[in-house]
C-alpha cells in the first residue's frame, strides 16, 4: 500500500512537472513569421496594451541594412531574421544587354514596378539575436552578389522570413537560393531556385511540413513549388506552376486527407500533397499577384487577395478537384479585402483589411455574416504587417509606426493606440508577455512593466 501510495505521488508529480513544460514550451517559440501554425494567434500570450518610445520598451536595437524586410522569428532565447546590406563592392563584369532588360523590370508578362537593379554587391545575411538582451548572438553571410533586377521601393533585398524548428532555420533567399543552417549558424545545406524575373522584387516565405520544406517561386518565367528534404536538402519534387508573380507564402493544413500545401497564386489556390505534389484540388476566383498566406479553421481555408479586386473566399476543406464555382465554397466577399496583409482568423471572428488601408472588415467565420466592415483606424495610413491575435485582443501594425489594438468581439471597439517613431512593415512576433517589433532601423522588445488587462 505505501509502496503504490509513493509510486502514484511520483506518478503525478511527473505528469505534473511535463505538463508544466509543454506548457511553457509554448511560450518560447514563435517559429514562423506568423506564429504557431502559421495562424498570427499567440494562445497563452499576453503583450503589452500600450507603449511608445517611453514606455514599455524593454531594449531596443540598431539593424544593420533595411530593417523594412522579412519579419522576425523566435525559438526559446533566439531571435532570427534575414537581412541584405549594401556594400561597396562591384561587380567587374558590366550588365550585358539582356540583363539590363531584365533588370529594368519587365518579364514576359509585362512590365513591372521593380525599379532598376542597384549596381552594388549585396550581402544577405542570416542573423540571430538574444531574445534577453537584444545583442547579437551570430550573423552569417549566406551569400553575396549584386542582385539582378530591383525591388518595389516600399521593401527590401531580404524580403523573406526564416522558418524553424528548433534544430534548424530553414532560410529562402529567392534567386540567390533555399539554405538550411543549424541553430549555432553553420550552414547544412543550400539549394539553387533558379533566376527569377519579378514584378516588385522577391519575399516569399517557406514552411514546414512534415520532413519537407516547401517553397513556391511565382514570377514571371518558369514558375515552380519545391519540395526538399528538411535535413539533406535533397528535392523530393518539384511541379511547374503556370503563374505570374505571387507573394503568398504556402500554408501548411492536415487533417483532411493526405498532409497538404495551400498555396495561393495569380487568379486560384492550389492545393498539394505533401509527399507527391499531386494537385489535390484548386479552386478559381482570386485576384492577381497574390500576396496574403491562407488561414484555416471550422473545416475552411480562408483565401484572400486585393491586387485590382477583392476577394475572400471560405473553402471547404477535404474535397478534391476543380472547386470553381461549386457548394465548396461555403461563402466569399467582393470588396475591402487585403492587397499585402493576410487575414487573422481568431475564435470565430476573421478580421481582413482593405487592400493596403487602415481600414478593417471583421466577418464571422463560419457563415459569412459581416459584424463590421470599412471601419477606419485613422492614425494609421497604410499596412504591410499582417495583424495578430493575443489575450482577446487584435493588434494593427501601421507602416508609420502606428499600432491599433482592438477588442477581439464582433464589435468595433478600440482598446489603444501606439506610436513609435520609426515605420514598421514586418508583422509582429509574441513570446509569453513580450512583443518584437522590427521597424526600418531598429528591432524593439516590448514589455508592460505590469501584466496588460483590458
Amino acid at each position: 500500500m505505501k509502496r503504490t501510495l509513493i509510486f502514484s505521488v511520483v506518478f503525478i508529480l511527473v505528469f505534473f512537472f511535463s505538463f508544466s513544460d509543454a506548457l511553457g514550451a509554448s511560450e518560447t517559440y514563435w517559429p514562423t513569421w506568423r506564429g504557431p501554425d502559421m495562424m498570427g494567434i499567440s494562445a497563452d500570450g499576453n503583450p503589452p496594451l500600450t507603449w511608445s518610445e517611453s514606455e514599455n520598451v524593454k531594449w531596443k536595437v540598431k539593424l544593420n541594412g533595411d530593417g523594412s524586410d522579412g519579419s522576425p522569428i523566435v525559438w526559446e532565447n533566439k531571435i532570427i531574421f534575414q537581412s541584405a546590406i549594401k556594400t561597396d563592392k562591384q561587380p567587374e563584369d558590366a550588365p550585358t544587354a539582356v540583363e539590363e532588360e531584365s533588370n529594368s523590370g519587365q518579364g514576359r508578362r509585362g512590365r513591372g514596378g521593380g525599379g532598376a537593379a542597384p549596381t552594388n554587391i549585396y550581402q544577405f545575411n542570416l542573423v540571430c539575436l538574444d531574445r534577453n538582451t537584444g545583442k547579437t548572438l551570430w550573423e552569417k553571410v549566406v551569400c553575396e552578389g549584386k542582385p539582378h533586377q530591383g525591388h518595389h521601393e516600399t521593401h527590401g533585398f531580404a524580403s523573406f522570413s526564416p522558418v524553424t524548428d528548433g534544430e534548424h532555420i530553414w532560410a529562402c533567399f529567392g534567386s540567390r537560393g533555399m539554405f538550411c543552417y543549424d541553430m549555432d549558424g553553420n550552414q547544412i545545406w543550400k539549394q539553387d531556385l533558379g533566376k527569377m524575373t519579378t514584378r516588385f522584387g522577391e519575399g516569399t516565405s517557406p514552411a514546414l511540413a512534415g520532413d519537407a520544406v516547401i517553397v513556391t517561386a511565382d514570377h514571371e518565367g518558369d514558375s515552380a513549388i519545391y519540395a526538399f528534404d528538411k535535413k539533406t536538402g535533397e528535392t523530393l519534387w518539384k511541379k511547374e506552376r503556370d503563374e505570374g508573380t505571387s507573394y503568398a507564402s504556402p500554408f501548411v493544413v492536415e487533417g483532411y486527407g493526405p498532409l497538404q500545401i495551400v498555396a495561393s497564386a495569380t487568379g486560384k489556390v492550389r492545393s498539394y500533397d505533401v509527399k507527391t505534389g499531386e494537385v489535390l484540388w484548386e479552386c478559381g476566383g482570386q485576384t492577381r499577384n497574390v500576396i496574403p498566406t491562407p488561414v484555416m479553421g471550422f473545416d475552411m481555408v480562408y483565401c484572400t487577395s486585393g491586387f485590382r479586386g477583392s476577394m475572400l473566399q471560405a473553402i471547404k476543406l477535404g474535397q478534391t478537384g476543380d472547386l470553381t464555382g461549386t457548394n465548396a465554397i461555403a461563402w466569399e466577399v467582393k470588396e475591402a479585402t487585403p492587397y499585402v496583409p493576410s487575414p487573422l482568423l481568431y475564435g470565430e471572428q476573421i478580421y481582413v483589411l482593405s487592400v493596403n488601408k487602415a481600414i478593417v472588415s471583421c466577418y464571422n467565420a463560419k457563415t459569412g455574416e459581416p459584424y463590421y466592415t470599412k471601419q477606419e483606424m485613422p492614425e494609421i495610413k497604410d499596412v504591410y504587417a499582417s495583424p495578430i491575435g493575443a489575450a482577446g485582443r487584435v493588434y494593427f501594425v501601421g507602416r508609420n509606426g502606428v499600432t491599433y489594438v482592438l477588442k477581439n468581439s464582433e464589435n468595433f471597439e478600440v482598446l489603444a493606440v501606439n506610436k513609435l517613431d520609426d515605420g514598421i512593415d514586418c508583422s509582429p512576433a509574441i513570446i509569453g508577455d513580450e512583443m518584437y517589433l522590427k521597424s526600418k532601423q531598429y528591432l524593439y522588445c516590448l514589455k508592460a512593466s505590469q501584466p496588460a488587462s483590458d
